[in-house]
């Protein structure tokens, strides 16, 4: 299996489920708008496409099939990027109502929480003047209280259930705890290689945004999995998105950018699109004369099934 570091998988999480539409007016809300800056991202040369639905009303949080299936059948049929839908949802949800399309759809990726977390934006709270919608001030304040759960049990059964389906994961992992966990999960035989491992960094809960830190996620992933066994790729959160994705691409590392990671595009400048920052990333690796992978490399990488065995 390759591992080679001069073809890099950009994945573009799209929307996600943790910013407020207050945040940035560019925030895709509406299915017609998540799907419009999806393709937009898998032009500009995302091979995966990291999915959330929102309520197209007020652009809250939704786990709902319905609204699922506004988006990302139309999505499929025009490009042919890997769609990963998110188990993550949010804070809010249930895990039924989080596995709810994914267990409908059957894709090729979803992505998977490594473990329960305090997991918070709570401190942009104080920054914001204003709120577009009702919803959001005590959805980003309340955050302090809450834990995003993702216990043993829980995954094992995740695990248990999407093999069958034939679905493979990006193992999101917010700290080296989330490593070992995933450790654990091969060790028992719930995971085979090729896997894929997103490593995430500055999340309020999880591990800081140090470039040491970085390392010592690499690092041990090289020394619990075996480099020729995964995919390492690197989240940036925030304004630590485009320095430190260039960092773990020189590391070998693969790239994940998008509205559900950073609003911005630069210091003070907002992101007008996911695709800006798909071609900010894309402009950055090409110049450090690294090769972006296709989808189709990207299914060869990792393993995937196949758009034509899903159920979207």
């Amino acid at each position: 299996m390759s591992n080679s570091p001069s073809k890099v998988i950009i994945t573009c999480a799209v929307t996600g489920s943790a910013h407020v539409p207050s945040m940035s007016e560019y925030l895709p809300l509406t299915p017609e708008d998540i799907r419009t800056q999806a393709l937009e991202a898998a032009e500009a040369g995302a091979a995966i496409l990291h999915l959330h639905a929102r309520n197209p009303e007020d652009g809250r949080p939704t786990p709902s099939p319905d609204v699922f299936r506004q988006f990302v059948p139309a999505i499929a049929e025009q490009t042919d990027a890997v769609i990963n839908i998110s188990t993550g949802g949010s804070t809010r949800m249930t895990l039924d109502e989080r596995l709810a399309y994914a267990r409908v759809a059957k894709p090729e990726m979803c992505s998977l929480n490594m473990g329960s977390m305090n997991f918070s934006l709570h401190p942009v709270a104080a920054k914001m003047s204003s709120w577009r919608f009702d919803w959001e001030k005590e959805y980003v304040e309340g955050m302090e209280d809450m834990i995003f759960r993702n216990t043993f049990r829980d995954i094992k059964n995740i695990l248990a259930e999407f093999r069958d389906y034939g679905t493979r994961f990006e193992f999101e992992c917010y700290d080296v705890g989330h490593l070992y966990s995933l450790a654990y999960f091969i060790d028992i035989g719930l995971i085979k290689p090729p896997f894929f491992v997103q490593s995430v960094l500055g999340i309020l809960g999880g591990i800081g945004p140090d470039p040491e830190n970085l390392a010592v996620m690499r690092s041990t992933a090289d020394r619990l999995f075996g480099r020729e066994n995964y995919q390492f790729s690197i989240l940036g959160a925030g304004r630590h998105q485009m320095s430190l994705v260039t960092m773990g691409a020189i590391m070998g590392g693969n790239v994940r950018v998008g509205l559900e990671d950073s609003v911005y595009l630069s210091r003070g400048v907002k992101a007008r699109s996911n695709a800006e920052q798909v071609r900010k990333i894309r402009r950055i690796l090409e110049e450090l004369s690294f090769e972006i992978a296709t989808p189709a490399e990207a299914r060869q990488i990792l393993g995937l099934k196949g758009r034509e065995s899903v159920s979207l």
